[in-house]
C-alpha cells in the first residue's frame, strides 16, 4: 500500500532466560484479566498461581520477568536480513524458554520487550536501536513542576540520571537500561520516542537521543 517493494517476514522466536535468574523468586510482572478477590484466592490454591492486587482494579496474576540470555532463532534471523528481509521477530519479548536437561522447556514468565531487543541489535552489530515508548521524549522529575525533557544526552549522563533514581521501574527505566546496554556494547545511537515520531526521529528532529561516548 505504501509502494514500499521489500519483502516482511515474522519469525516465531524463542528466548532462553536463566532458571536461576532472581526474577522467578520474586514474581512481579502482571499478566491477564483482573480477578475479584475470590477468585483470586480460588487461583492460588487451585493452580499455585502469584496473585496481586492491582491499583484498585481487581487481583491480577504475576509471573517472572527474567533478563534474556540468547536468541534461539537468532542465526536464522540474521540470515534473513543479511538476504535483504524485513524481519519482524522477537514478538512481546520472545516465548521464554529454560534448559531442561538437554533440551528447551517453556518458562512462567514474560521477557521485557526492550532488554531483548537490545540484546538482538547487539548481537546484529546494529549502528542505531529505536525503543518506542508512550511519550514524546525521556524526562527528568517526570509529571513534576521542574520536569526535563532530554534531547541529547551522552551514554554517562544516561547512567548518571538512572542511577539517581529519575526513571519508574517497570516504565522508562527498563528502556534506559536497555539503551545503555546497546550502547555499552558497540551501539552508537539509541533513541526512544513516540511510534508516530520516529521517521521525525531519525532525521533528529524529535525524541531523545542517546549517544555513545
Amino acid at each position: 500500500r505504501q509502494g514500499i517493494n521489500k519483502d516482511v517476514v515474522t519469525v516465531v522466536t524463542q528466548v532462553l532466560v536463566d532458571a536461576d535468574d532472581p526474577a522467578f523468586r520474586k514474581p512481579e510482572k502482571p499478566i491477564g484479566p483482573f480477578y475479584s478477590k475470590e477468585q483470586a484466592e480460588k487461583l492460588m490454591n487451585e493452580k499455585g498461581w502469584n496473585m496481586v492486587e492491582d491499583a484498585g482494579r481487581g487481583y491480577r496474576r504475576v509471573v517472572a520477568s527474567p533478563r534474556p540470555v540468547k536468541i534461539v532463532e537468532y542465526q536464522a534471523i540474521r540470515a534473513l536480513v543479511e538476504k535483504g528481509y524485513t524481519v519482524i521477530c522477537c514478538g512481546g519479548g520472545g516465548i521464554p524458554v529454560i534448559v531442561d536437561s538437554e533440551s528447551l522447556e517453556g518458562a512462567a514468565a514474560v521477557i521485557d520487550k526492550d532488554r531483548v531487543a537490545s540484546l538482538l541489535a547487539c548481537l546484529l552489530q546494529a549502528d542505531l536501536l529505536i525503543i518506542p515508548t508512550g511519550v514524546s521524549k525521556v524526562s527528568l522529575n517526570y509529571r513534576k513542576p521542574n520536569q526535563i525533557d532530554l534531547d541529547h544526552i551522552s551514554l554517562d549522563e544516561a547512567k548518571a540520571h538512572l542511577e539517581q533514581g529519575h526513571f519508574a521501574a517497570g516504565s522508562m527505566r527498563p528502556k534506559m537500561e536497555a539503551a545503555i546496554s546497546f550502547l555499552e556494547s558497540g551501539g552508537r545511537k539509541a533513541i526512544i520516542t513516540l511510534p508516530e515520531m520516529i521517521e521525525d526521529a531519525v532525521l533528529g528532529n524529535a525524541g531523545t537521543h542517546i549517544l555513545a561516548n
